[in-house]
């Protein structure tokens, strides 16, 4: 059974995602929070849960603050963004913060939960567009069809799978039972090698791939 906390201020909202979770989500507990103090209680009161739906407006937080803030009390717990904003930047920051996927509000329902499913089984969810577009800050370099993953050595191809589920340094040292220096030597030369010169880029580029394997 899966636990999730839905975290939104309009009531109808929560009504009607709740609805939706129940009907294409079997055997799932849904839980609710008008705002961010509510929610941040329940995520830190209930070992079991495995995933929050975060909006942006919630009445005491600013846009992503109320990310931040949700990640650094409960580090462990995965956090999806459900929001009407639909800005790049914000998605992309979103991600860098830590979420493990961003959903607009205006998804139908089918993707709504597909996307939720790929979430729970530990991939990240972005929206399409997103994803069709991959934005280097830098020229990108020709189109090969070669896995880039390939070049990856056993352990830093595990740093990037806990990276794609949207841990910290700090939690990947825990998991992996490393050094959190050691993490951040595997993240540069993770970058190094897929040729990209951002977190969010690497994350980006390893869900591409894993979705063609």
């Amino acid at each position: 059974m899966h636990r999730l906390l839905v975290a939104d201020d309009h009531p109808l909202f929560r009504e009607a995602i709740t609805g939706v979770i129940a009907a294409g989500l079997e055997a799932s507990e849904v839980l609710e929070a008008a705002s961010l103090a509510e929610a941040l209680r329940l995520a830190e009161t209930h070992d079991a849960l495995d995933l929050v739906l975060l909006d942006l407006g919630l009445p005491d937080a600013d846009g992503l603050s109320g990310l931040a803030r949700l990640r650094e009390a409960v580090p462990e717990l995965a956090v999806v963004i459900v929001s009407a904003e639909q800005q790049r930047a914000t998605v992309l920051e979103a991600l860098e913060l830590g979420a493990v996927g961003y959903i607009p509000k205006s998804t139908p329902r089918e993707a709504l939960i597909a996307a939720l499913r790929q979430v729970l089984e530990g991939q990240v969810y972005l929206p399409p567009a997103i994803m069709r577009r991959p934005a280097p800050s830098r020229p990108c370099a020709p189109v090969s069809e070669e896995n880039p993953l390939a070049g990856l050595t056993d352990k830093q191809r595990e740093v990037l799978t806990h990276m794609v589920q949207g841990e910290s340094n700090k939690m990947i040292a825990y998991r992996l039972a490393i050094a959190e220096t050691t993490v951040k030597t595997h993240v540069s030369a993770i970058l190094r090698k897929l040729g990209v010169t951002s977190r969010v880029q690497a994350i980006l580029l390893a869900s591409d791939w894993q979705r063609r394997d």
